[in-house]
């Protein structure tokens, strides 16, 4: 490479601040080296920010606290068991060890505190599965621990897309990334700039050197990294070109990614060589679709069936979302499944459904009406008209539906015979029948938590070219990286918790710790 100029130098440069990049940064901090942070828009805290926080580590010193007994063969017995060998196994057990790991490192640090949240794995029926769950969160904390630094947070979606009034305490997701910036403001060691999209990466010779910046202002930065380059800034969700070339079902406005995940700095990473897996892959889930034409990630139902075009019911409602989804897409891709599908419930709690979480708050009934969104009969016939299914097969399929209810089994979808399943009926029945007139209709589509598709790694999040030999200086994690799962999401906490194992392994192959 020819000499160039450098605007800005660092040992570690960290592309992104979500959860995983905080971590990294953070990391890379602690253990001595200089750290800058670029986060693409106005506001740290990438898509960890709207998410409830949870880590799905298991074995971890916050649930043997609290008397868990499972212990690392279970957890892999239950991880390997759905993973299968999608991804190298190498990957699966770094992100199993490091789990507990990290959250010991983490603790010995005042800033951070973690709670125990019960939430059961999304295979109940897979084996050593637990239905308590694998499942920690950052404990809240009060606004006035961060100071000036909340004006710098991303607000969480009721505020940032519905204007709701900024929550009293600090939460889930809105307290993991609060607590890593309290923990990295105390590092001088650390720099974090806003409004910085990762355009190109710098080589010389086999080794990535730097990254070019560019600012709100369209001027370039270019940042040398002396021990390595972190991409952790997401998936390309929110870039509709990059899903329609990588076959992405669904669509860029129904991704809850922030508006910054374009994918910019997964693209760098290919136009130097880089290698890729699972892009056509995200977290999926149901979305309750808006009158802004928006569907957005939903779950917690306390009642209500799904139906496709003909009228019958197609799928475990009670399901965890990712698995949901998937069903749904795959429905749609055979013909059965339209855009909007429509969940079919009765009066017993009025006519808003029975959707307890939306990600973005339910607005007013008379706008989904007008939308065409929300339908009312005062009998199915009537109802399956106004939504376009054929009004026998309706009927016949909520006569079926009752009968299981009564009878507390449901035979043809199994709901409720998982822990999750009945998660949120309080441990009870999620059969609820559609008995009280009048009928309504909500329509539904495809959302998604973010793309899981990215840079190929080995175990150390080292990023692998075409052939398979590790770039040197360059690391991915997130959903930048090509997930660890695979295609599958074993649990709440999956996606932040790997972002962040990866960041840390990074940060730590940086400083040169095993």
């Amino acid at each position: 490479m020819t000499e160039r100029s450098w605007d800005e130098e660092c040992d570690v440069l960290v592309v992104g601040s979500g959860g995983g990049a905080l971590t990294g940064a953070y990391t890379a901090a602690r253990e001595g080296m200089s750290v800058i942070v670029v986060e693409a828009t106005d506001r740290f805290g990438g898509t960890t920010a709207y998410s409830g926080g949870g880590l799905w580590f298991p074995c971890n010193a916050v649930l043997r606290r609290a008397g868990d007994d499972d212990t690392p063969a279970d957890a892999r017995t239950y991880y390997y068991s759905i993973v299968g060998d999608r991804t190298p196994r190498q990957l699966q057990d770094a992100f199993l060890a490091t789990g507990p790991r990290l959250v010991d490192y983490l603790e010995a640090d005042e800033d951070f505190e973690f709670v125990v949240f019960p939430w059961p794995d999304y295979y109940g029926s897979a084996p050593k599965a637990r239905g308590s769950g694998r499942h920690i969160m950052p404990k809240p904390l009060a606004p006035d621990r961060i100071g000036a630094l909340r004006d710098v947070l991303r607000a969480p979606l009721p505020v940032e897309r519905a204007g709701e009034p900024l929550p009293d305490q600090i939460i889930g997701g809105q307290a993991l990334i609060a607590r890593l910036l309290l923990a990295l403001s105390k590092l001088d060691s650390a720099k974090l700039l806003r409004e910085m999209v990762c355009e190109q990466l710098i080589r010389d010779g086999d080794t990535v050197v730097g990254a070019v910046m560019t600012g709100r202002d369209g001027r370039s930065t270019a940042i040398r990294a002396r021990r390595g380059v972190l991409i952790a800034s997401g998936g390309f969700e929110r870039n509709q070109q990059m899903r329609t070339r990588y076959g992405v079902p669904g669509a860029a406005r129904d991704a809850m990614g922030p508006a910054g995940n374009l994918g910019k700095a997964i693209q760098a990473g290919i136009d130097i060589g880089a290698d890729t897996d699972l892009m056509s892959e995200a977290w999926w889930s149901p979305g309750l679709t808006h009158p802004d034409g928006t569907s957005t990630f939903s779950l917690w139902f306390t009642g209500g069936i799904f139906v496709d075009k003909g009228g019958e019911r197609f799928v475990n409602e009670s399901l965890p979302y990712d698995r949901l989804g998937r069903i749904v897409i795959d429905r749609m891709a055979e013909g059965r499944v339209g855009l909007p599908y429509w969940m079919i419930y009765d009066d017993r709690a009025g006519e808003r459904p029975p959707v307890q979480s939306t990600s973005v708050p339910i607005g007013r009934t008379e706008d989904y009406r007008r939308a065409g969104l929300w339908h009312s009969a005062d009998t199915l016939e009537a109802l399956a008209e106004e939504i376009g299914v054929p009004a026998d097969r309706l009927t016949a399929t909520v006569k079926r539906f009752n009968a299981f209810a009564e009878s507390g089994t449901d035979s043809d979808f199994h709901r409720g015979d998982e822990p999750y399943d009945r998660f949120f009926a309080n441990g009870g029945s999620p059969l609820v029948p559609i008995e009280k007139a009048p009928f309504h209709a909500a329509a539904f589509g495809i959302s998604d938590l973010g793309t899981k598709g990215g840079l190929r790694t080995d175990a150390c999040a080292r990023v692998l070219d075409t052939t398979g030999n590790v770039i040197k200086g360059l690391y991915a994690a997130g959903n930048s990286m090509a997930a660890v799962s695979g295609t599958v999401y074993p649990g709440g906490g999956n996606p932040i918790g790997s972002c962040m194992v990866f960041s840390h392994l990074a940060a730590l192959d940086m400083a040169g710790k095993p």
